[in-house]
């Protein structure tokens, strides 16, 4: 197995795979990273005081990190993707697995990361798989016990990476939603972010709970527009991974979000944030997509808002967790209802658009 990405995430990552019995080389852009890893058995910059498995090796060299890989796990800045997997080609194995541990979009086309993986490499999406979950890295670092879902148009490829990642303190499930899960891992973070400003405000804990509950109302009506399983945004990739998500001091997106209601810029906050915060640049993008579908946001919008410096952070609580005045139904339907079926007939028209057009809406982007 081969995992690229030293940080937290795919360090921790490369961790479960060794105690779970495979053969792993983590690979690190920065030598003395690798250095450290191999030889002191510490990544002290993302997981500290964490020691990992003494079968795990380390190298800062893509191709002897590649050599002979049969699973490829890739935990990189969704951003710099693409051409991180443009230098990884040549040196794939044929038939190799790639394994996306990333929760992001691609910020100038909107693209998944499995998508992203299947146009760059030109591989069957049967030899691509996504991971999700609640998987805060420094818990699992610490063998604190958790599950995770792997997904895969392949349920044979989805249950093979599974077995290898499974061991006595992590789980992993399987799906062949893999628009669900991966969209489920990209919304949460945006949601954190809105958890974290109205924490950093200081709004108490009836606001975070109705943010969290709207907010996963926002991320199943989304992810279900494109194509998702509504069910799949009720397990690990979706109500887990925003549990924990938002609750945590030890998320990125949640942390950032805290700074932007404590009043700093989001240049303060992008210099204050030690790895990369998925849930920022996801923002526009997500937007840009609902957009695309006619979903409604409110809660990512007012994020976005923020993001922007045109709404003051005090004001967000009273537009999170509606977008009209009027009286409304909690769910979609009940929506519906209450406004003539107007949200029920874009839930109708949306999937025979899905229908008429292979999953996708006509002219809309590609996530």
């Amino acid at each position: 197995m081969a995992v690229l990405g030293a940080g937290s995430w795919g360090t921790t990552f490369a961790k479960i795979l060794t105690d779970s019995g495979a053969d792993v080389v983590l690979w690190a852009r920065r030598p003395e990273l690798a250095r450290e890893i191999s030889e002191a058995r510490r990544n002290s910059d993302y997981l500290p005081g964490v020691n990992l498995p003494v079968g795990l090796r380390a190298t800062s060299r893509l191709d002897l990190a590649l050599a002979g890989a049969e699973m490829v796990f890739v935990s990189v800045p969704s951003q710099s993707l693409r051409e991180n997997l443009k230098q990884v080609e040549p040196y794939l194995a044929e038939n190799a697995i790639i394994i996306s541990l990333m929760k992001g979009v691609e910020r100038a086309t909107g693209m998944r990361m499995s998508s992203v993986i299947e146009e760059v490499l030109r591989i069957d999406p049967d030899r691509i798989a996504a991971i999700s979950g609640p998987n805060l890295a420094l818990e699992i670092a610490k063998e604190q016990p958790t599950g995770a879902v792997v997904s895969s148009a392949s349920l044979e490829t989805a249950q093979a990476v599974a077995k290898l990642a499974t061991n006595r303190y992590f789980r992993s499930y399987v799906n062949t939603d893999v628009i669900g899960t991966e969209f489920g891992g990209v919304l949460k973070n945006l949601i954190a972010v809105a958890i974290g400003i109205v924490d950093g405000v200081g709004y108490g804990e009836n606001t975070k709970a109705s943010i969290i509950t709207r907010g996963l109302v926002e991320m199943t009506d989304f992810a279900v527009a494109y194509g998702a399983q509504p069910e799949t945004l009720a397990g690990l990739a979706g109500l887990g991974d925003l549990i924990a998500t938002c609750q945590s001091p030890l998320s990125r997106n949640n942390t950032a979000g805290r700074l932007l209601g404590q009043g700093y810029s989001i240049n303060d906050v992008v210099k204050q944030m030690q790895q990369t915060t998925e849930g920022l640049a996801s923002v526009k993008p997500i937007l840009e997509l609902a957009r695309a579908k006619g979903v409604e946001m409110p809660i990512v919008e007012q994020v976005r808002q923020v993001l922007d410096g045109t709404l003051n952070p005090r004001d967000i609580a009273p537009h999170l967790t509606t977008d009209s005045g009027e009286p409304q139904g909690e769910r979609t339907l009940d929506d519906g209802q209450a406004h003539g079926g107007a949200s029920l007939w874009g839930a109708f028209q949306r999937t025979l658009d899905q229908l008429r057009h292979g999953g996708r809406g006509a002219g809309s982007p590609r996530p």
